[in-house]
């Protein structure tokens, strides 16, 4: 007599059953009896994959990759303002083609205008949230679209006029912002929307620098927590509309053109072996350093004040070093293709942390992913370069690739996004893999045993 197909059932899985949301089409089991979802990542976690949701997707895609040409016009066109006309320049040649006095009176200026701007922001939009990060983590995802929206052109504007921030966390937040609304109209729940929330603040990510792969996982390692496929699709879905969509405005080629294809040598290997754990542990310094400012931003009449005097430090020291203006890309850049000396790339290590520290202490709204790179690309550069002079051999844009992602990793609390990023980022390091996976992993496992924040943890308000 024919037994009946055994049907899927939910397996017991910490404590509680596996269950697939919404059912596979095909309900029976194969001839092992074993479940589909015993593979730990073909599970579901409470968020279920409807039509509705994968609408919601599409639409916050998008919508994130149109906010992210929107947020770099805003930003390419102060620049343009503020320094002069850009071609195909990039933003370091503009500020080194003007004089120190104009290099400082743009921060008083941008201080003073972002400061006050700011002020009034914050006081119209009290108790309104435009913090992705808390949204997903510890709330419903639901955000302010206008305090986003002034929050996002202010940070681009003070970026423009040489504030040592990040220029992704505009597009992050308006990707965030915009699947909020899109949340609502399309009556998702709110582990939906949770996820759709995220998938779109890391679309906005690969939107501006052209990093699908990497924006997807920055979503699913650093923001869900996940790399399960019911996370992994929407995120790679919705970084792959929003990057398509931005190349309306945006070009299509890597962020950081010309990097040569490095090779791998015995002298990389044993250097990333030691470095690691240094690039942990001052990733952990420079984390806490976030956190400490974070937590003790000016409030008040000092809300005013503090930006002015904060940027126009900054300027004043751009004076000498006039590569700590903006996020520190061309910086990077300039590293990754083997150029500066010991004592430039030192001060460079040095400085560009104390100056985004400054910039951010000071109330002023930026991203932080750049800036992290850029430091992790001087440090890797310094270091690498004096092992030069022990070891010959290897040149010095592979240590600072190695040092990027390592201090990146670190910093981030995910080495693979980290990995993924610096790949996407150069279309290099494909032939010193294994060096900078090695850096990475140790740096991010010491800061991770050593204390375990991230540069947007550490950044969380008091609970």
């Amino acid at each position: 007599m024919a037994t009946e197909p055994r049907r899927l059932r939910p397996l017991a899985w910490r404590g509680g059953p596996r269950v697939r949301q919404p059912q596979p089409l095909i309900a029976y089991r194969l001839p092992s009896g074993r479940g589909a979802t015993e593979q730990p990542n073909a599970t579901d976690d409470p968020v279920p994959l409807t039509a509705r949701f994968w609408l919601a997707v599409v639409l916050a895609g998008v919508a994130t990759g149109l906010f992210g040409d929107l947020m770099m016009w805003v930003l390419f066109f102060v620049e343009h303002l503020t320094f002069g006309d850009r071609g195909h320049v990039g933003f370091q040649y503009l500020v080194d083609h003007v004089g120190a006095l104009h290099r400082v009176v743009a921060l008083l200026v941008a201080g003073a205008v972002g400061g006050g701007l700011w002020f009034v922001l914050r006081h119209v939009t009290k108790g309104e949230s435009a913090d992705v990060d808390d949204s997903v983590w510890q709330g419903t995802g639901e955000l302010s679209f206008r305090r986003s929206f002034g929050t996002s052109l202010l940070s681009e504007l003070v970026v423009g006029m040489g504030a040592s921030l990040g220029r992704e966390n505009a597009p992050k937040i308006m990707g965030g912002a915009s699947a909020s609304l899109i949340a609502g109209w399309t009556r998702l729940d709110p582990a939906q929307r949770r996820l759709l929330v995220a998938c779109a603040a890391g679309s906005g990510l690969a939107a501006v620098y052209n990093v699908p792969l990497g924006g997807a996982l920055f979503t699913a390692e650093l923001l869900m927590g996940s790399i399960a496929l019911p996370v992994m699709l929407p995120a790679l879905a919705c970084a792959g509309i929003a990057t398509a969509t931005a190349w309306i405005y945006l070009p299509t080629n890597a962020t950081y053109v010309g990097i040569p294809q490095y090779h791998f040598t015995g002298s990389l290997l044993l250097w990333s072996l030691l470095f690691g754990p240094v690039a942990g542990l001052l990733s952990v310094a420079y984390v806490r350093a976030i956190g400490w400012v974070s937590h003790h931003r000016p409030t008040g009449g000092w809300a005013l004040t503090a930006p002015l005097v904060a940027f126009g430090v900054v300027g004043v020291l751009g004076i000498w070093y006039p590569q700590l203006f903006g996020n520190g890309k061309d910086m990077a850049h300039d590293v990754f293709v083997g150029a500066g000396s010991l004592a430039l790339l030192g001060a460079l290590f040095a400085l560009k942390p104390i100056a985004t520290v400054l910039c951010l202490g000071s109330g002023a709204s930026g991203g932080l992913f750049t800036p992290t790179m850029s430091t992790g690309a001087m440090l890797g550069g310094f270091l690498g370069l004096a092992w030069t002079h022990l070891w010959h051999g290897t040149p010095v844009g592979a240590f600072a690739l190695v040092g990027a992602a390592a201090v990146l990793g670190a910093a981030l609390q995910a080495p693979l996004a980290a990995l993924a990023l610096m790949l996407e980022l150069t279309h290099s390091g494909f032939g010193i893999a294994i060096p900078m996976t090695a850096a990475t992993v140790l740096a991010t496992a010491v800061a991770r045993y050593v204390d375990g924040y991230s540069i947007y943890s550490a950044r969380l308000p008091a609970a």
